[in-house]
């Protein structure tokens, strides 16, 4: 097997529009997987450092050694800040990190998961067996359809409390998740004003603050209450990776946690906690300047 990221035995990540200037690579210790679904280019490979890392276009979307940091941070921010979760929304999100995290909470009743690339999440059973670990529950419904036309086709008695889209980079199918449309379709879908939304914005704030400032004001014309957050993740482009959390309610402050983990919960996070939650809005000055 070979694939055309790969050169001397190393994954290299180049994307000039997303990243330009700049490359990440991670040393191939061994190829495992590598296809062109209907939808995306998917590979897999095992580094020593990093584990088994799932790719698609070309763009990392998560390593065995640190895909909690994401994962946990984009599940219990929102969460955390509704009073009382019961029926979750994941779009995107196939491989199961961010369903595998809300299952933590006892108060979450039903987890609708929203993927259009099958192969993807069959691809993470086999691989990510630690991330794949809730498909088997029975809380969980997995619908296997473009997330965009779901919400679309939504009916007014299947509303959700807490909606996350845990999507690819704004190119090839993922594109729409970063339009005005979708950020009133993601409201449409809220089951009332306490609803909480959160989107992995791709970019952060030393690749591209004017795609963000953009994007913030695209989710501002839509919801009353938008802030921006950010968490680390090392196998992302600069280690960083951004957050959009976005409701209706311009009463809940959006930086402190409505709820906190109780004691079983916390033992289950392993980069979640409230202060975290906190420090996670705290922006540099400039960039506060731009986007707020």
């Amino acid at each position: 097997m070979s694939h055309p990221s790969i050169v001397d035995g190393w994954f290299r990540e180049i994307n000039d529009k997303s990243f330009p200037g700049q490359a990440f690579s991670l040393r191939v210790d061994k190829l495992l997987y590598q296809f062109k679904s209907e939808f995306q280019d998917i590979l897999v490979f095992h580094n020593d450092v990093y584990g088994n890392v799932l790719v698609l276009d070309g763009i990392i979307q998560c390593t065995e050694k640190d895909e909690f940091a994401y994962q946990e941070m984009i599940t219990h921010i929102p969460l955390y800040l509704h009073s009382n979760p019961k029926k979750v929304l994941v779009i995107g999100g196939g491989d199961g990190g961010v369903i595998r995290e809300v299952l933590k909470h006892d108060c979450v009743e039903s987890v609708t998961l929203v993927e259009i690339d099958e192969t993807v999440i069959q691809l993470s059973k086999k691989y990510l067996p630690n991330m794949s670990c809730g498909f088997t529950n029975e809380k969980l419904t997995i619908k296997l359809v473009d997330g965009f036309q779901f919400l679309k086709d939504l009916r007014n008695q299947d509303k959700f409390d807490v909606i996350i889209t845990d999507s690819s980079d704004p190119e090839g199918p993922a594109e729409a998740f970063f339009q005005r449309q979708y950020f009133q379709l993601l409201k449409n879908a809220l089951s009332n004003d306490n609803g909480i939304i959160i989107s992995q914005t791709s970019e952060n704030i030393w690749l591209n603050v004017n795609y963000l400032q953009r994007l913030t004001e695209t989710a501002r014309e839509v919801f009353t209450n938008v802030k921006y957050c950010s968490t680390m993740v090392p196998s992302y482009t600069s280690g960083q990776l951004g957050l959009l959390v976005c409701t209706m309610n311009d009463q809940i402050d959006l930086t402190e946690p409505t709820r906190f983990p109780t004691t079983s919960e916390q033992s289950e996070l392993r980069y979640y906690n409230k202060d975290i939650h906190s420090a996670s809005f705290v922006l540099p000055k400039w960039v506060e300047n731009d986007l707020n």
